[in-house]
């Protein structure tokens, strides 16, 4: 893999970005309630412990670094970078925080986003794939499935020792030369290391995406094969705050055919769960809750000697 490396002020697909583009005003602060988030950010989780550490950074230096975004109507601005910081500040309540502004098209300011923040060293992989297709498709002006298919193509004729069409050639010169740039690995390795963990469960994606459970943890999760006893443990971990170690000992508690088929009882396999969930839990200090299981347990009870 290409060792990561500060990114320069470069041009992609014609689109100057950075340091080409000028400023509007510079040595400028806004309000935070001023600044408002885009659509789409590709930053979506944040580390609550690297949090912390900026708001403290903050209430006692300041923020040392503008924020950069670009105007919209009746003095509002849209972020294009710097999330962490814009966050911080609302943390603090702080009245202003320095801007610095650019009159950029929506393409660039996803562009410059996307490259600010593949900068960073925190992107969990599944943010840093997703952001590495989404600056592949603006600046080839491509979607997703293209960008995979010229990846498959490239690797199906060096295996079988044919030829790339001229066109093929060109758009995958284009991404080794976008992915060189960006320093994170080539298109070889964007194939076969980083496009399958997008190809985890929905479910996992989407708490990824949300920015609700770190990597680590969503990733051993999403080894359990059996979506309900997935769902409830992935659920435990966000609820609970479960660290890995305590998400491994759920999962190695869980009975082999839960963990490693598809097919098992779902009701079962949701018992299972629930039982050793019952064992843990808080409800064996408080006696209401008590009563109610005790109620529960006559009618389970009941229906076994029914059998």
């Amino acid at each position: 893999m290409a060792s990561k490396r500060p990114l320069p002020a470069y041009q992609i697909s014609n689109v100057r970005l950075l340091d080409d583009l000028p400023n509007e005003v510079d040595n400028q602060t806004a309000n935070p309630s001023q600044i408002h988030l885009p659509a789409k950010q590709p930053r979506r989780y944040f580390d609550p412990q690297k949090m912390d550490q900026l708001v403290k950074s903050i209430q006692e230096h300041g923020v040392l670094e503008p924020l950069l975004v670009r105007p919209l109507k009746d003095g509002q601005y849209e972020l294009i970078a710097g999330e962490r910081r814009l966050r911080a500040s609302q943390i603090l309540k702080l009245d202003s925080v320095p801007i610095v502004s650019k009159d950029v098209t929506d393409k660039q300011a996803a562009q410059i986003a996307l490259v600010e923040n593949l900068q960073r060293e925190d992107l969990n992989p599944i943010e840093e794939t997703e952001a590495i297709l989404d600056l592949l498709t603006l600046s080839l002006d491509i979607n997703v499935s293209d960008i995979v298919s010229i990846l498959n193509q490239s690797a199906n004729s060096k295996r079988r020792g044919s030829e790339l069409t001229d066109n093929v050639i060109r758009q995958l010169d284009q991404i080794e030369s976008l992915l060189a740039n960006v320093g994170r690995f080539n298109a070889e390795s964007l194939r076969t290391n980083r496009l399958p963990l997008l190809s985890m469960p929905e479910d996992i994606l989407d708490i990824l995406r949300q920015g609700k459970l770190e990597f680590t943890k969503a990733r051993a999760i999403a080894k359990i094969k059996d979506e309900l006893a997935r769902q409830e443990i992935l659920d435990r971990a966000i609820a609970e705050e479960l660290s890995l170690v305590q998400i491994r000992n759920l999962i190695a508690d869980l009975p082999q055919e839960v963990s490693t088929k598809k097919n098992s009882h779902p009701l079962k396999n949701r018992v299972d769960i629930t039982l050793r969930s019952l064992k843990t839990s808080n409800l064996w200090n408080d006696p209401k809750k008590q009563k109610r299981l005790e109620k529960l347990m006559d009618q389970i009870e009941t229906m076994l000697a029914e059998e």
